[in-house]
């Protein structure tokens, strides 16, 4: 058996090598062993272990201390405003520290979500897309709130 007829066998291909020339002239047949085309063949998965990279572990604990980060700057100017803020400050103060402490377990649970995600080997995204919206919308009405308890209620 000839090399190059070994691997047209195996690959497969229909091309002129392989329609006469090593199998005697017969299409398709090397001998008595029928050639194996693609379109013979069902279209299989070969199922590949994934490999994660370890950066993918340090982004995901990067995005996590990045939210966590802003909670923390968003619970000091809460603390800020309770300490030293008059009624309107206080009530502004309470509100930046409801939504800092939602900000920290909503950052907690999006990292465990996707570090379970990574370590089953998921097929992503794992980005979130209604997470930074709603705090968005949240924020906004916070500082509405404080404006309009501002300016309706100044002493």
């Amino acid at each position: 058996m000839n090399a190059d007829a070994s691997v047209i066998a195996v690959q497969g291909h229909r091309g002129s090598i392989q329609s006469g020339l090593y199998n005697g002239g017969s299409t398709g047949n090397y001998g008595s062993v029928p050639f194996a085309s693609r379109d013979d063949q069902p279209n299989k998965r070969i199922a590949v272990p994934v490999r994660v990279e370890p950066k993918v572990f340090f982004a995901n604990e990067r995005t996590f201390l990045s939210w966590l980060n802003f909670a923390i700057v968003l619970g000091s100017l809460a603390l800020g405003l309770l300490n030293f803020g008059d009624s309107t400050g206080k009530i502004a103060g309470a509100a930046f520290t409801v939504i800092a402490m939602f900000v920290m377990i909503y950052a907690l649970m999006l990292f465990q979500w996707r570090a379970e995600r990574i370590r089953r080997r998921d097929a992503g995204p794992y980005d979130d897309r209604r997470g930074p919206i709603v705090l968005v919308v949240v924020l906004i009405s916070a500082i509405l709130v404080n404006f309009y308890l501002r300016f309706v209620y100044s002493e």
